[in-house]
This record gives C-alpha cells, structure tokens and sequence, in this order.
C-alpha cells in the first residue's frame, strides 16, 4: 500500500502594498521648515548666553582712550570677570535681579559699561578709583589717596591722518619721513600703586586738569579716559555729560584683546581695500 503524499508547507502570505500617500512629497518642506525654525531658535540662544556670560566683541567709535585704542579698533571683552547685573544682557534686559558674583575690578582695568546716567549707551574707560578711594587732579597730574600717582614723559604718540582720525589740533600736525600727515601727541606713562603701567596723552591746559576731591563711594568706581585732555569721564558731572561715579553693577566686562583695526578707508564693494586698510600690528594686542 502507497503511502500518502504529504501536503506542501504553505508560504505566508506576502504584504500587500500600501497605497501611496500623496501627501508625503508636501510634508517634506514643512520638515525642513521646521529644523529651519529650530536651527535658528538655538542658535540665537548660544548667541545670547555667549554674548551675555562669556565675552562679546565692542568696537571704539571715538578718539577718548588714546593712545591705548584707536577709532576703528574691535576687541573682545570678557564678560565674568565683575560679575553679572541686568547689563551684561543684551539690552539690559531685567532678568538678573541687582548683581550676583560680583568682585571689584583691579585699578587700571580698561572696562566697557552702561554709562551713568541713562544706562543706555556702551562706553569704556580706565578704572582708576575703587570704592574708598580720593582722587584728585592738580595741574594735570593725578593724585590717588592724597599720593601723586608716577608721570614720566616719553616719546611723542604719532597717529596718522586716516578716514578715521581727521581731528588733530594744528600744533601737533607733522609729516613724517614720507611726507605723509601725521598727529603727534606728548605722551606720558603712569604708574599705579599694583604696578600697572599705561600711557596717557597731555595736550596742554584742559579745564578738568584742575578739581577738586572726589571721594569714591561704596559700590562704585572712578573712571577716565587715557586721552586726559578728550574725555568725559567721572571728572565730570551728569549736567555736563559726565557719568560722575559709576556703579559696579554698570560694569559689562574687562577688555582683553584687539581681534581687527581698520583705518576706515576700506571700500565695502572693494573686497581688496579690506587688507589695505587693516591695521595689521594692532591685531593681537592685549591689555
């Protein structure tokens, strides 16, 4: 007897095709509008945590901290160094209540803050009294706690004439040795009690080369600018555009490094002028 044929093992059965969805080509955009929005979104707030806690960058619109910083110098500051109030945010935005982490700066410091009293504009100055402290000039020479702070006369500051500095007072316009116009300032290099050395420019008589006591109060710094004879700074009081004494929390960081100088005849349309006008020697210098 024959045995039976067995029976074939069955094959499953194969997954129908899904239908095709015509909505798929249209979705895809939105995705890619989406990652857009997203890429965006964190990029602004690596931005604004890194502009806001670690450095950002300040350029110098204006001759008051020469011969130490040009018109058309940028820098980084950095930005922990005092501690962090609402105006280490952009805008001052009030979201740090008073100032947290804060430490006074050394004398000498070149600082950016919000200068007093409006809070609204970037300056940067000197620091050259801390809270406590008396300053005082007479006949142009600073005084510190009652003691003459170190002045010793070196060589002149030659400036050339450029797109960014055009104003140089008669007297001190020269050429130099390639006939090319030139300012060249008396210079002098101060001595702080911690050692620290800067120069600073004397053009003659100035009207603040003369005051009376200023008495640094808690909270506060005394601040100037190198150019003794082109600056507003707190010599001056708030009638006549000075920031008097400014508060800590004011201060947005400590200035540490130039990254470009330009002498401000570039011609944007002109890719080529960029390099012509840089201002090469200055790119590195720190503070």
């Amino acid at each position: 007897m024959e045995n039976a044929p067995s029976a074939e093992p069955q094959k499953p059965a194969e997954p129908e095709p899904k239908p095709y969805s015509v909505g798929t080509a249209s979705e895809k955009p939105k995705s890619e509008w989406r990652d857009l929005a997203s890429f965006l979104v964190k990029l602004a707030l690596i931005v604004f945590v890194v502009r806001s806690f670690i450095f950002s960058p300040f350029s110098i619109p204006s001759e008051l901290m020469l011969p130490r910083l040009l018109i058309g110098d940028y820098l980084f500051i950095t930005k922990w160094n005092y501690g962090y109030s609402k105006h280490s945010l952009p805008w001052s935005i009030p979201l740090i209540p008073g100032r947290v982490f804060g430490s006074n700066p050394s004398r000498g410091d070149v600082v950016v803050f919000k200068a007093p009293p409006g809070n609204s504009e970037d300056w940067i100055k000197r620091v050259i009294g801390l809270p406590g402290d008396t300053v005082q000039m007479v006949n142009g020479q600073l005084m510190l706690n009652g003691k003459a702070i170190p002045k010793q006369q070196i060589a002149n500051f030659v400036v050339p004439i450029s797109p960014n500095f055009q104003r140089c007072p008669e007297r001190f316009q020269q050429l130099d040795g390639t006939g090319n116009a030139v300012c060249s300032f008396p210079r002098f290099r101060e001595t702080l009690p911690n050692g620290k050395q800067y120069d600073v420019l004397d053009q003659g008589t100035f009207p603040k080369d003369n005051t009376g006591v200023y008495s640094v109060p808690a909270g506060h710094v005394f601040l100037m600018g190198d150019n003794r004879d082109n600056s507003t700074d707190s010599r001056f009081s708030h009638e006549d555009g000075g920031i008097e004494f400014v508060p800590l929390e004011n201060l947005e960081g400590k200035a540490i490094v130039n990254f470009w100088s330009t002498d401000g005849s570039a011609n944007w349309v002109l890719p080529w002028t960029w390099f012509t006008a840089a201002r090469w020697s200055r790119l590195g210098e720190g503070f």
